[in-house]
This record gives C-alpha cells, sequence and structure tokens, in this order.
C-alpha cells in the first residue's frame, strides 16, 4: 500500500492494515468466521459478514497493539449488538493483556453515526461496554481515537471519542454528540441547516475541534501523517489527567454560553479556548 494515499480514500480494513507494522496484520473474527448480526435480515437489510467492524492485532513501532476499526460504508457505521461486541471484547482482551505484563496498544477508527437504529437498546449496551472497556484499557496504555471522514464520528461513539486518552482528526473529520440531521428535526431549521456543509464544518469540524482544544492533533489527510500523529500520541504515555477528568472546567465554561443566540465557530473557540487546566 502506497503510504502517500489519503487515509479517508480507504475502507475500514485498509486503515488498520495502514496503521499496523508491515506484514504484522492479523484480523481476528474475519468475514470467514460468518458472524453476523442476527437482527438485520428480519429488516430486509443485507447484513455484512464483519458486521462492520474490523479487529486486528500486530505491532505499532515493533509493540504489540489491537486496531479497531469502524467501516463507515456499512449502515453509516453504525453500532450493533455484533459490532459493539468486537470492539468491546477487543478492549477488554488489550487491558487483560496489559494485566498479565503484555503492554498491548489499542488505536480507534472512528468513523460512525453512533448506535444502529435497526437493533436500538442491544447497540446502546454494546456502546456502554465499550465506554467501560476504554476507561479500563486506558490507565495502562494510552487509548488513540482516530477520526478522519467520510462520516465523522457521532451519538454514544462521540463519547467513546472523548474517553480516548489522545484523539486525532483531519479536516475533513466530524465529531458531535447529535448529527446535523437530528439536531435540524428536533430544533428546526433555524437552528441548524443540515444542507449548509460550511456551517457544519465551522461547528463540529476537525480544526474547530481543534481549536477549542478538545481534540488533541489536527493533521493531513495522509497515510503519513495519520500514522505518525498516532506514534506520537503513543509515545507520550497515559496522560497525568484525562480530557474527561476535566469536567469541572467544561461545565464551568458551560455556564457562560449565551443560549439565547445562534451558535457560531468564533463562540464555540471563544468558549473552549486552549489553554492549559487544571
Amino acid at each position: 500500500m502506497r503510504n502517500d494515499r489519503s487515509f479517508i480514500e480507504l475502507k475500514a480494513r485498509q486503515r488498520a492494515q495502514a496503521l499496523l507494522d508491515s506484514g504484522s496484520y492479523r484480523e481476528l473474527l474475519d468475514p470467514f468466521e460468518g458472524i453476523v448480526s442476527p437482527w438485520l435480515g428480519a429488516q430486509g437489510i443485507v447484513p455484512q459478514a464483519d458486521d462492520g467492524m474490523v479487529v486486528a492485532k500486530g505491532t505499532i513501532n515493533g509493540q504489540p497493539a489491537v486496531v479497531v476499526a469502524i467501516e463507515g460504508a456499512f449502515q453509516g457505521g453504525s453500532m450493533g449488538e455484533v459490532s459493539g461486541a468486537k470492539m468491546a471484547a477487543a478492549l477488554e482482551l488489550a487491558a487483560e493483556d496489559n494485566r498479565n505484563g503484555i503492554p498491548t496498544q489499542a488505536v480507534l477508527s472512528l468513523e460512525t453515526g453512533g448506535v444502529r437504529l435497526q437493533e436500538a437498546n442491544l447497540g446502546l449496551a454494546a456502546i456502554a461496554d465499550i465506554h467501560a472497556a476504554i476507561v479500563d484499557l486506558r490507565r495502562y496504555t494510552p487509548v488513540v481515537g482516530i477520526v478522519t471522514g467520510t462520516v465523522g464520528c457521532f451519538g454514544g461513539m462521540s463519547i467513546a471519542a472523548a474517553l480516548c486518552s489522545y484523539l486525532i482528526v483531519t479536516r475533513e473529520a466530524r465529531l458531535g454528540l447529535n448529527g446535523p440531521q437530528v439536531i435540524e428535526q428536533e430544533a428546526g431549521i433555524e437552528e441548524y441547516d443540515s444542507r449548509d456543509r460550511p456551517f457544519i464544518w465551522s461547528m463540529t469540524g476537525g480544526e474547530v475541534r481543534y481549536q477549542s482544544g478538545l481534540v488533541d492533533a489536527l493533521v493531513g489527510d495522509g497515510i503519513n501523517a495519520v500514522k505518525q500523529a498516532m506514534s506520537d500520541a503513543i509515545a507520550k504515555g497515559v496522560p497525568a489527567r484525562h480530557r474527561t477528568d476535566n469536567y469541572d472546567w467544561y461545565l464551568q465554561r458551560l455556564t457562560q454560553f449565551d443560549t439565547r443566540q445562534q451558535a457560531d465557530s468564533a463562540q464555540i473557540q471563544a468558549l473552549f479556548a486552549r489553554e492549559e487546566k487544571a
């Protein structure tokens, strides 16, 4: 694989291969295992053999690692019972490795709209398991999240992204709790026009998320740039204080926001200006 290619253009399996050391890729529960969602077929939806979730073991810079990549092209990267269980179990096993003296690193390639509506509570339960697994694992090794495009990272999986030790994005990435169409549906087009792409990226795009201090690295979309940012994040080790431990700082900032006026990127950057947080 040419390392100057766009990371965004790669499928989930290619992304996992690109992030791991050359020749070290070994997929767990690959499509030939035939583990598919038992719920989609009954609803007239053709299931995918890996349920849109790629779990690969290998090495990163010579050290044991697991890479979990979500296929955004299948059901918008949504999380169901099977796909969610694959990610949660991979993270739980990585934590167990670390407890047993095997320092296994973890990287998540997140392209997901959140819970799969067709599997509802099963998907929500799986995402909760993922959250718990990230919090457990990040005590031992950095959990690095990567959001590049084209789907973005929304819903319960945006919480998973926030729980990561370090988060890497491109300008094409989007990150938010609710997707544009959901906000428009609930609050009206005057509040949030989901067709206004410049506005959407000015609010939830990778650049504004970086400028607001909600992610740790903003990189170009080339494979080399993404891999270098990943390696740099891993090299930092476990943060002395995770972003989610600073909830009191963020809550204090939110109390200063005037909800009576339409938000814009300038307000967001001013509200969450990058600075050292105690």
